[in-house]
């Protein structure tokens, strides 16, 4: 087995966290590329809706329920120098993935005007062709996507980590090289054609590392063997998760089919904008507190477990409540600066901003899960983050159906941050009725303390950027940026004036979690 020297995982954990900006970096460009050149229309909305069901088949056989079982089984076999039965169950999983894939992916094919009516009946003909077309060309990103998903678990368990990250790098610069060539002669299929050689760069990538660290591979189908049916069982719970929120989704698409065309364009670029602060900060800071989590709920040291669950619950919202005012006062300037150019008008950055006031709304629901759900890995209960999502999932799509009437397009992204915020509250719930006590009086001061200084801050960010926009050019793409990083910079100005005015405690625990996660990924694969 390869192991990697000290002094060679600083060095691939700095060349990885690279990787990982350019990957964010690149998706951006990808984003920027196809709504300049499309703006949001039927074409946009066909291109998103087509990975739906492509990405469904993916997430149910790999991507979410399956790394999350095979890399602990596998790793296990490495650890204890049973590379041969690792191999094997490596073998037998890989081997079924692809029967399965096949049997799906030729199913989608035949069946894909049945399926894309279900998902979007409310596409007009030309868009329902459309998305027809590129979801059966968006079938092959599966396939590819699928070898990868096993080939990451693989090199991962064997602590390479840089093919797999500079992977994901590949696979949204395909999507873009392979989309500006082929654009002019095939339209927005050009950028579903790029998806697929994407995907197949992103396992290309893989397979020298696959065999630097000895591939053994198998052809074999060893069902019976304990580590293929421990990874069934540790998949079962994910995996009925993973369905349901691709049931929501399904809705999602099903109900936002009926709205005008470029709404579902939109929604998800709203969606990612709202997620931006769960990935670089709740995230970060959840990962930090879970190895003390785990410690303590280890120990049985019932009162730290609570103190440091509370401190992670409160230092995520005193970060994500200020992001999401910070969103909401921002929401035209930030949407216009990244996306308003050729094709994608204003009409198209209003209603992703639309889209964004009401998904910030979730965002701080969306970042204390995080916090809450790893309390719940800690104490061993699996069982009970998965119920509560499935129940706040069900809530997601009530709502939808309640206030895509009245509210269009915000409607959908309302239903989806009420979803969140009923989870984060289900959590705290049942983690009360687990543990008893958690700390709640305390966090209702926090938050009352936090959610005050967020909205000053909101009103001075809201008229810093309107100053702006009425005593310069607020066409130029220079202005539009400096609107939004003069918006940024007096917010966490004024914000941080007035938390350590309040003496916030939650002030120097944020500051130090996040500087302690930034120094460990130094050092860490």
């Amino acid at each position: 087995m390869s192991k990697t020297k000290p002094g060679g995982v600083a060095k691939a954990a700095g060349i990885i966290m690279v990787a990982m900006a350019l990957s964010r970096f690149f998706g951006y460009i990808r984003d920027v590329v196809i709504y300049t050149k499309f703006g949001q229309d039927f074409r946009t909305d066909a291109y998103n809706a087509a990975f739906s069901i492509p990405d469904f088949l993916y997430y149910l056989l790999v991507g979410g329920a399956l790394s999350s079982a095979f890399i602990p089984v596998f790793s296990s076999y490495i650890a204890t120098n049973n590379e041969e039965d690792g191999w094997e169950v490596a073998s037998t999983i890989l081997n079924l993935v692809m029967i399965l894939m096949v049997i799906g992916i030729t199913f989608g094919l035949v069946f894909t005007p049945v399926l894309v009516k279900m998902l979007v009946p409310g596409f007009t003909d030309k868009a329902f062709q459309l998305t027809v077309l590129l979801t059966r060309i968006m079938f092959a990103q599966s396939f590819f996507m699928a070898l990868n998903g096993i080939s990451q678990g693989i090199l991962h368990s064997y602590k390479h980590f840089f093919s797999p990250a500079f992977g994901s790098v590949l696979y949204n610069v395909g999507i873009i090289v392979v989309g500006i060539l082929l654009v002019n002669n095939f339209g927005i299929m050009g950028f579903s054609i790029g998806v697929v050689m994407g995907a197949l760069a992103n396992f290309l990538v893989q397979v020298p590392a696959l065999l630097k660290i000895g591939l053994q591979y198998k052809p074999v189908l060893n069902l019976r063997h304990p580590g293929v049916k421990k990874i069934f069982t540790l998949m079962l719970p994910v995996f009925i998760g993973l369905s349901v929120t691709h049931f929501n989704l399904f809705v999602n698409q099903f109900l936002a089919s009926s709205l005008p065309h470029g709404m579902i364009s939109a929604l998800r670029a709203a969606q990612r904008i709202m997620q931006l602060p769960i990935g670089v900060f709740a995230i970060a800071v959840a990962i930090a507190v879970f190895p003390t989590l785990t410690g303590h709920a280890a120990r049985n040291e019932e009162k730290e477990f609570k103190n440091t669950m509370s401190m992670g619950v409160r230092t995520v919202i005193f970060i994500t409540l200020p992001a999401a005012v910070g969103l909401i006062a921002l929401k035209v300037p930030i949407v216009r600066a990244m996306f308003q150019q050729g094709e994608f008008t204003q009409a198209n950055t209003q209603a992703t901003a639309y889209a964004l006031l009401y998904y910030s709304l979730g965002l701080i629901g969306y970042s204390a899960q995080q916090v809450l759900n790893r309390a719940f890995y800690a104490l061993q209960d699996t069982k009970t983050p998965v119920t509560v999502g499935i129940v706040t999932i069900f809530i997601n799509i009530i709502f939808n159906f309640i206030l895509i009437s009245p509210l269009g397009h915000g409607g959908l992204a309302l239903a989806y941050s009420i979803a969140g915020l009923a989870n984060m509250v289900l959590l705290l719930y049942f983690l009360r009725r687990k543990i008893g006590n958690i700390d709640g009086r305390h966090m209702v001061i926090s938050f009352g303390k936090t959610l005050l200084a967020s909205l000053f801050m909101g009103i001075v960010v809201y008229f810093t950027a309107y100053l702006i926009e009425i005593n310069f050019n607020i066409h130029s793409k220079l202005v539009q940026i400096m609107q939004v990083l003069a918006g940024v910079c007096v917010g966490a100005l004024v914000y941080s004036i007035i938390v350590m005015f309040m003496r916030m405690e939650e002030a120097n625990t944020a500051k130090g979690i996040l500087l302690r996660k930034f120094k460990k990924k130094k050092n860490r694969p």
